[in-house]
């Protein structure tokens, strides 16, 4: 820079030049964090896909065998639902579906379900949330049992009246001062499996899709 330059000016082209530089450092953290994230969390949904359907029950490779699928009419939610289908030896084992629901407290929860062949539920695991701590929260595994649950269940039982939390007639448990999280799982869960016998077909034979049929 020259000397000859008057002081406001140097000040000001210094002031730029660490804005710029300020402005990228934060692009790159935000960059490198988001990245980070996505990575956390197809490596919950990896574990949480192996806790829901062992790894001795299928030879195919889960996170090959994948599809996408959107149905508002179900799901109540427009982002694509992600499939991935288990299968032993070609034959259909189960799919492990996530959704969104958008009916939490606080906006969407994430969920991920798994369906057997016969349309019973081999389990069910939150994947992220945004419930209030200490109220919402038992929806986690990690903070209570109550997810458990929805395994070995299915459409025929309890059937469609108990399709709901306690409060509301059905035969799920909602929390202490909390109901709005519950029933939003359960409701996600019931709609899920509701989807699941309509297209019990098409979430087996569909094709899997390249990335580019995916954009």
């Amino acid at each position: 820079m020259s000397p000859a330059l008057p002081p406001v000016i140097r000040s000001s082209f210094l002031l730029g030049i660490i804005a710029l530089l300020g402005t990228a450092l934060l692009a790159a953290v935000n960059a490198l964090t988001h990245e980070r994230i996505i990575e956390q969390e197809k490596h919950r949904v990896l574990q949480q896909l192996n806790e829901i359907v062992p790894t001795t029950s299928f030879n195919n490779d889960l996170l090959a065998d994948k599809i996408e699928i959107r149905d508002e009419t179900f799901f109540r939610h427009p982002a694509a639902v992600t499939v991935y289908r288990a299968r032993m030896d070609g034959q259909a084992v189960a799919v492990m579906m996530i959704v969104n629901t958008p009916d939490g407290y606080n906006g969407n929860i994430r969920l991920l379900a798994g369906i057997n062949a016969a349309g019973t539920v081999l389990g069910v695991r939150v994947v992220s949330h945004r419930e209030t701590p200490g109220l919402g929260d038992p929806i986690e595994i990690e903070k209570s049992d109550w997810i458990r649950r929805f395994t070995n269940k299915s459409l025929h039982d309890p059937g469609p009246n108990g399709w709901a939390v306690k409060k509301d007639g059905g035969q799920f448990d909602q929390f202490t001062g909390a109901t709005i999280s519950p029933r939003a799982v359960v409701k996600a869960v019931h709609n899920t499996l509701l989807y699941f016998e309509a297209n019990q077909q098409l979430l087996f034979n569909k094709p899997t899709q390249s990335p580019k049929q995916n954009e």
